[in-house]
């Protein structure tokens, strides 16, 4: 059985690349770092790579976890490099970064998910180069001691991703539970108040407009700060099927309503993505 794709619609056209794409890349390729840029083929690597900011991806690029969204390779995990948080740093310094956002692969292979080099890469960019640091971690199964782990080397904003809809975490998120993300975007809030959190939501999956708004009512019900609403791309042929496209208009819209719940900052757009302009949303919610 096929699936017909949808014709992509005229808004979803992305920058040609600037001298400062090459740059990003030497720097990467250089101290043998991954990114999320280019492991989950992101759309706006373009624009990113060429204002010469990426997000450094940790823990391998190899996931232990089957998401039906996501072009990272499943299958054997790789060993931790001890020394990748210093090279995450050095990255950081050559690329004049002001704001670092660090992610990973699904580690649940690790006993604590990979928390600890999460805090040691946070350590080694702010010992470097005294940036403010985002990280965007796995859920750590649900492990209260990882989640606090990371938590105690503040970053400065801790984003996990809720992703999609309950209905469809079967199918998007697989292995990824929805009440485990709300427990996790909920304990940080119990152990640091002051620190921010920040979640983000795929669109065009098949989610409807009313469990859209439960989901944020229940991200706010724990205090969450911050929202990312995007349009799913799919990566690869054999990734789950867009099934709409979201028009920019609807979009604005519903960035309305996210605001109009208490989020202190949004971000809504086809385009949008968990670390899209990342430092900016952060300046924002920790003014309001």
């Amino acid at each position: 059985m096929t699936t017909t794709r949808l014709r992509l619609p005229k808004w979803l056209k992305r920058p040609l690349p600037q001298a400062g794409m090459q740059y990003t890349s030497d720097v990467i390729a250089d101290l043998k770092l991954e990114t999320v840029c280019e492991s989950a083929k992101c759309p706006n690597r373009t624009e990113c790579w060429s204002a010469k900011t990426a997000t450094f991806m940790v823990l391998g690029n190899v996931c232990t976890r089957p998401c039906g969204f996501c072009s990272v390779p499943r299958g054997k995990t790789e060993v931790v490099q001890l020394d990748e948080p210093g090279r995450v740093a050095e990255a950081a310094a050559r690329l004049g970064l002001k704001y670092v956002v660090i992610t990973s692969v699904t580690r649940d292979d690790l006993p604590d998910g990979g928390a600890n080099h999460f805090y040691e890469c946070i350590l080694a960019v702010r010992e470097r180069t005294g940036a403010q640091v985002e990280v965007l971690t796995p859920d750590f199964k649900g492990n209260r001691a990882a989640i606090s782990r990371v938590i105690e080397a503040r970053p400065d904003v801790f984003n996990h991703n809720t992703e999609t809809v309950p209905r469809l975490y079967h199918r998007v998120r697989r292995n990824a539970e929805y009440q485990r993300t709300l427990n996790l975007l909920a304990q940080i809030k119990e152990e640091a108040p002051d620190m921010l959190t920040k979640t983000g939501l795929m669109l065009g999956l098949g989610e409807t407009r009313d469990e859209l708004l439960e989901v944020l009512a229940d991200l706010r019900a724990v205090n969450c700060d911050m929202l990312t609403l995007g349009q799913y791309l799919q990566p690869t042929p054999d990734m789950l099927p867009v099934e709409r496209y979201v028009p920019p208009e609807e979009f604005d819209e519903l960035g309305e309503l996210a605001r109009g719940l208490g989020f202190s900052m949004v971000a809504s757009g086809p385009f949008v993505r968990s670390s899209y302009h990342a430092g900016e949303m952060a300046h924002v919610a920790g003014q309001a």
